[in-house]
């Protein structure tokens, strides 16, 4: 299993680019989440400070699956071509290495209900050398990812 350095809370300058997971993407396009604001206000810091947001395909089939059950084909579809769209927004598509690394972070967090597009994620996000994450739950923290906050520090998310 390849070693991999457990990041900690130390705050330091802001990133350049910060990781969005689909309950990041799902609470920026639906008001009536409980972390709609936070979003609205993380997008908002981000654009003040030229941070850049990564992303995948697969979180973008999970944003996709969960709009169009909660708010209709025109919702999802709205979605994605918003996020799309955005110059601020890279979607990177999970090739073949990031699956063999998404095996280990399951194999390595098997005690943990991580899912298979997380683990595709976080081999993304050390492909790409990524530290932080845009998102709501905290399986990214036990990962050993930091959360982006809204005063655009690394806090971990216990």
């Amino acid at each position: 299993m390849p070693s991999r350095q457990r990041r900690t809370g130390t705050v330091h300058a802001v990133p350049r680019n910060v990781f969005v997971d689909s309950g990041a993407w799902i609470a920026l396009f639906s008001a009536r989440d409980q972390h709609h604001v936070e979003a609205e206000a993380l997008v908002r810091e981000a654009i003040a400070r030229n941070v850049s947001f990564i992303t995948t395909n697969l979180v973008l089939a999970e944003v996709h699956r969960l709009l169009l059950f909660r708010a209709g084909a025109r919702a999802a579809v709205t979605a994605i071509g918003r996020i799309e769209e955005s110059e601020r927004v890279r979607i990177a598509f999970a090739t073949a290495a990031h699956h063999h690394r998404a095996r280990e972070w399951l194999d390595e967090l098997a005690n943990q209900p991580i899912t298979y597009t997380d683990a595709a994620s976080f081999a993304v996000m050390e492909a790409l050398s990524c530290t932080d994450a845009f998102t709501f739950d905290h399986d990214f923290a036990v990962a050993g990812f930091t959360r982006w906050s809204l005063d655009g520090r690394h806090a971990p998310r216990a």
